[in-house]
C-alpha cells in the first residue's frame, strides 16, 4: 500500500515550524489505496521550542535570542565604558554595530545559528516601531509653551548654533566638491551633512544630561530651552527637505507633500489636543489616567506613523508630533511615560539598534575610505563650528569660559534622532551606504568624546560656592532673617509653622519664608523652577498651589512679621538638592532648614537630598528631626493658639567650633521668645587637651557674648562640663535626658575638639547628624523631644580644601 506522508508541526504554537512537504510515493500494482503516515519534522525541546539546522524554521525563535544577545552585549559594553563616563547611546549604538555584518554577522557560523538574514525583517520592522514610540515620548516630555516663553538668549543660541555651522558646511563642502566622488558629494548630501552637524535635538539631549545629572542645572536649562527651539526650527527644515526631494520627481508631489502635512498637523492640533485636554479634565486630581485611555493613545501613535508614511514624510515625523499634541506632565504625560517608557527603552529600543547595526559595514566603509575623507573633514569642521558658535553665544551672555565650552560640547551630542534620519535618508538613497556607516559611527564617537568632557569642565555646584557670608551669625540684628522650607508634604508645613513661630518672628527681626515643593521629573523633558505669584503663566502647574496654603494662612496672622513666598519645584530625584541651593543662592537666604526622617534608609532620595545640600549650600543649613513636638495631628492653624501658649524647653548642647557658634546664635534668637526655656551646656576638654587655639578663642567669644547678653534673663542656663573623652560626653548627655527637653539643638560637626568625641566616631554611623546629633536622636527613640542639627556656611576657599584633602 503507497504511504502519504505528511509532515505535521511539533506541539508548540510556533507557526515557523509548519512544513508543506507532502511526499507520495508511486503505488504499487495491487495497491488499493493509501497508507497515511503522521510523522515529526522535529523533536519537542525544552519550554516546546525547537531548534533545527534550517533558520527559517525558527524565526520566532531566532528572535528571541537575538534580542536577548543585544541586551545583554549592550550591558557588558556599558558596564565596560562606565569607568569611562560614557553615556547609554554609545553603547548602543556599538552593541548594534558589534552584531551587524561588521563584526560578528561577518561570522557564517553566528549568522546560521543567532542572526539568520531571515530575521531581518522582524528586527527591522520592531525596530522602526521602537523609534515611533521613542519619538513619542519625546514628544510628550517635550512643553511646547516653552518655545513661546524663551528667553532672547534661548533663541540666540538656538539660531546661532543652528545656522552658522549650517552655512559653514555647506560653505565648505561646496570649496572641496571637486575633490569628492560625484555620489558622495552631490548636493544633497552636503545638505545632510550641515543639518546633521548643526541640529541638537531635544530628545538626544534630555537622556544624555539626565545620566550626567545636569537636567535641572543652569546649563543643562540652556541647553535643554535652546534645543527645544532648534527642533521646531529642525522640523520645519525636515519637512522642506522632504518636500524637495519628492519635488524632483515632480513640482506637484512637492507641493502635494506640504499640503498633506499642514492639513495633518491641523487637525491634530484641532482634534487631539482638545481630546487630551478633555481626558485631563476628567481625569481626578491626584489620580493616574484611566488604562483605556493611554491604550487608545498608544495605538493611535501607530496610526500616526502610518498615516505619516502613507503621505510620504517619514514614518517617525506622525508619532513626534502626536506626542507633542499630548500636555506634558501630570496626569496624562507622567501616566504614559511611567507606564511605557521601561518596555520602550529596555525591550523596543534594542530592536532599534540592531536596525542601525544591520545597515552598517565597516569593511565597506573601509574600501572607501579615500573617498570618505573629504566628508569626514567636512563634518569634522561642522562639529568644531557649532562648539565654537555655542561658546561665543556663552560668553555674549556673560557665561564663564568653561561653562559655554561645556554648553559648546553639550550642543554637539548625538544619538537616536540623528541615526534615524541616517537611515532615512540611506533608504530614499540621498546618502551612500558607506558614508551612512561612516556617520554613525560619527554620531557616536562625537557623544563618546564629548560627555567626559562636559564632566570634567561643568561643576553644576560652583555657583553655590560663595565668598560673603551667609550665616546667622553674621546677619546684623533687626533684619530680615531669610529662610527656605523644603517642604514634601503637609505634614512638614505643619511642623515647620510650629517651628517657625517658636523662632520668634517679630516686627523688628522679621523673618521672609521661600516654601519649596519638590517634586520628581515624571512625563516631562524640561525641569521647572517656578514662583507661585506668577502662577497665572502656568495655570496647568495651579494643583500645586494647595500644598501652601497652610503656611499662607499662617503669614496672613502674622504679616508684620512674616512673609511667605510659594515655589514648586519639579527635576530628578538625584539633583533635587540643586532647586533648593539656586533658590537659597537668588534669594540671598541666612538658613535652609531641612525635615529629617531617620528611619529611612541611607540609600532613600530624601536622606541623599540632606547630605547633597549639607555638602552645597551657600547659606548654613538646620537639620529638623522632629519626633512630635512640632507635630500637629490637625490643621496647623486650630492648634497653633494652644501651641503658643504651651512652654518649650530647650537644650543646647555646645562642643565648640563653627557649627556650636552657629547653633548658639540661633538658639539666642529662639529666646526672644517668652515662653521658651534654653540651657546651654559647654564642653571643654580637660585641661585643654586637643584644643584648637583659633577656635577656643573664637568659642570664647561668642559664649561670653551670649552670656553678658542674657545673664539677668531667668530663662536661661548655662553651665560648663569638663570631659576627658567621649564616654564622659555620652554620660553627661545621659544624665540630662530626663524628658523634660522638647527639643536638643546641636552644631553638626565642624570644629570640635577630638578629644570630647574619642571613642564616637566608630559608634556613629550617620554622617548627615554628626555624632552628637546621632547620638541625641537615638537615646531617645521613645520621647518626643526633638533635633535641630546646625551647620554654619562653608565658604567657597573651605569648600575648594575640604573637596581635596577629604
Amino acid at each position: 500500500m503507497p504511504t502519504l506522508k505528511v509532515l505535521m508541526p511539533p506541539p508548540a504554537m510556533n507557526i515557523a515550524h509548519v512544513s508543506r512537504a507532502v511526499h507520495v510515493p508511486p503505488p504499487s500494482h495491487g495497491d488499493s489505496g493509501f497508507l497515511i503516515k503522521c510523522v515529526k519534522t522535529t523533536s519537542d525541546d525544552l519550554f516546546g521550542v525547537s531548534f533545527d539546522d534550517t533558520a527559517e524554521n525558527n524565526l520566532f525563535s531566532h528572535v528571541l535570542l537575538e534580542v536577548s544577545f543585544v541586551i545583554v552585549v549592550t550591558r557588558i559594553i556599558r558596564f565596560l565604558l562606565k569607568p569611562l563616563r560614557q553615556p547609554r547611546i554609545v553603547s548602543e549604538i556599538l552593541g548594534g554595530v558589534l552584531v551587524g555584518p561588521s563584526i560578528l554577522s561577518h561570522i557564517p557560523k553566528f549568522v546560521k545559528y543567532v542572526y539568520p538574514g531571515s530575521a531581518n525583517f522582524v528586527v527591522r520592522n520592531v525596530g522602526i516601531i521602537g523609534f515611533m514610540y521613542f519619538l513619542f515620548m519625546a514628544g510628550v516630555r517635550t512643553d511646547m509653551s516653552m518655545v513661546r516663553r524663551s528667553a532672547k538668549k534661548h533663541v540666540y543660541l538656538a539660531l546661532t548654533g543652528l545656522f552658522i555651522p549650517s552655512f559653514v558646511v555647506v560653505a565648505v563642502g561646496l570649496i572641496m566638491r571637486r575633490s569628492m566622488n560625484d555620489a558622495y558629494g552631490n548636493s544633497s548630501s552636503i545638505a545632510i551633512l550641515g543639518s546633521s552637524t548643526a541640529v541638537t535635538s531635544f530628545p538626544v539631549l534630555y537622556p544624555i544630561l539626565k545620566e550626567l545629572n545636569l537636567l535641572n542645572s543652569e546649563v543643562g536649562r540652556l541647553a535643554l530651552s535652546s534645543a527645544i527651539v532648534g527642533d521646531m526650527i529642525g522640523i520645519v527644515v525636515v519637512i522642506l527637505f522632504e518636500a524637495a526631494i519628492q519635488a524632483k520627481t515632480g513640482s506637484i508631489k512637492g507641493l502635494w507633500c506640504l499640503a498633506t502635512v499642514v492639513v495633518t498637523m491641523a487637525i491634530m492640533f484641532l482634534c487631539i489636543r482638545p481630546a487630551a485636554s478633555w481626558i485631563i479634565r476628567n481625569t481626578p486630581e491626584g489620580k493616574p489616567v484611566d488604562q483605556p485611555y493611554i491604550i487608545v493613545i498608544l495605538v493611535g501613535v501607530l496610526v500616526t506613523g502610518f498615516l505619516t508614511d502613507f503621505l510620504g514624510v517619514g514614518i517617525a515625523n506622525g508619532p513626534l508630533w502626536l506626542g507633542l499634541m499630548i500636555p506634558d506632565g501630570p496626569p496624562l504625560g507622567t501616566t504614559l511615560v511611567e507606564r511605557s517608557d521601561t518596555i520602550i527603552m529596555e525591550l523596543l529600543m534594542p530592536f532599534s539598534f540592531m536596525y542601525i547595526g544591520q545597515s552598517t559595514d565597516l569593511a565597506a566603509m573601509g574600501k572607501a575610505w579615500s573617498n570618505l575623507k573629504p566628508i569626514l573633514a567636512i563634518v569634522a569642521i561642522g562639529h568644531f563650528t557649532k562648539v565654537v558658535s555655542s561658546l561665543l553665544a556663552g560668553l555674549l551672555i556673560d557665561m564663564p569660559v568653561a561653562d559655554g565650552l561645556a554648553l559648546g560640547l553639550i550642543m554637539t551630542l548625538r544619538g537616536q534622532v540623528d541615526v534615524l534620519l541616517f537611515v532615512h535618508w540611506s533608504e530614499k538613497e540621498v546618502i551612500q551606504p558607506q558614508v551612512y556607516t561612516m556617520m554613525v559611527m560619527l554620531s557616536a564617537a562625537v557623544s563618546a568624546i564629548s560627555t567626559p568632557l562636559i564632566g570634567i569642565l561643568y561643576d553644576p555646584t560652583k555657583p553655590y560656592m560663595v565668598n560673603r557670608r551667609r550665616t546667622i551669625q553674621h546677619t546684623p540684628p533687626s533684619t530680615e532673617f531669610g529662610v527656605v522650607l523644603k517642604i514634601h508634604d503637609e505634614e512638614d508645613i505643619a511642623r515647620f509653622i510650629n517651628f517657625i513661630d517658636v523662632s520668634n518672628p517679630t516686627v523688628s527681626t522679621p523673618i521672609s519664608i521661600y516654601g519649596l515643593h519638590l517634586m520628581q521629573l515624571v512625563g516631562r523633558g524640561y525641569p521647572r523652577l517656578f514662583d507661585h505669584k506668577k502662577l497665572e503663566q502656568y495655570s496647568k502647574y495651579a494643583i500645586y498651589e494647595t500644598i501652601h496654603q497652610a503656611m499662607k494662612l499662617y503669614q496672613e496672622s502674622k504679616s508684620e512679621c512674616i512673609s511667605y513666598h510659594a515655589y514648586t519645584a519639579m527635576s530628578p530625584k538625584q539633583t533635587m538638592f540643586r532647586d533648593i541651593c539656586e533658590l537659597a543662592l537668588i534669594n540671598k537666604a541666612t538658613l535652609i532648614l531641612l525635615p529629617y526622617h531617620k528611619n529611612l534608609p541611607r540609600n532613600h532620595h530624601r536622606t541623599v537630598l540632606v547630605s547633597n545640600v549639607l555638602d552645597n549650600a551657600p547659606c548654613s543649613v538646620g537639620i529638623l528631626l522632629d519626633k512630635g513636638h512640632f507635630r500637629s495631628n490637625s490643621m496647623p492653624m486650630v492648634d497653633l493658639s494652644a501651641f503658643r501658649a504651651q512652654p518649650h524647653q530647650l537644650v543646647l548642647l555646645f562642643l565648640g567650633g563653627a557649627d556650636a557658634r552657629e547653633a548658639l546664635y540661633y538658639a539666642d534668637r529662639m529666646v526672644g521668645n517668652l515662653n521658651v526655656r534654653l540651657t546651654v551646656i559647654r564642653f571643654l576638654a580637660h585641661d585643654g587637651l586637643g584644643d584648637d587655639e583659633m577656635e577656643k578663642k573664637l568659642d570664647d567669644g561668642v559664649v561670653t557674648w551670649f552670656w553678658m547678653k542674657n545673664e539677668m534673663n531667668r530663662r536661661v542656663h548655662y553651665r560648663e562640663v569638663e570631659v576627658r573623652n567621649g564616654e564622659e560626653t555620652v554620660a553627661t548627655v545621659h544624665a540630662m535626658n530626663d524628658n523634660t527637653f522638647d527639643l536638643w539643638i546641636v552644631g553638626r560637626k565642624q570644629g570640635i575638639n577630638p578629644v570630647l568625641l574619642q571613642g564616637l566616631t566608630d559608634w556613629s554611623d550617620n554622617n548627615d547628624l554628626g555624632v552628637i546629633g546621632d547620638l541625641v536622636s537615638s537615646m531617645d527613640c521613645n520621647g518626643a523631644a526633638s533635633v535641630l542639627v546646625v551647620q554654619q556656611q562653608v565658604l567657597r576657599e573651605q569648600k575648594h580644601w575640604l573637596r581635596r584633602f577629604g
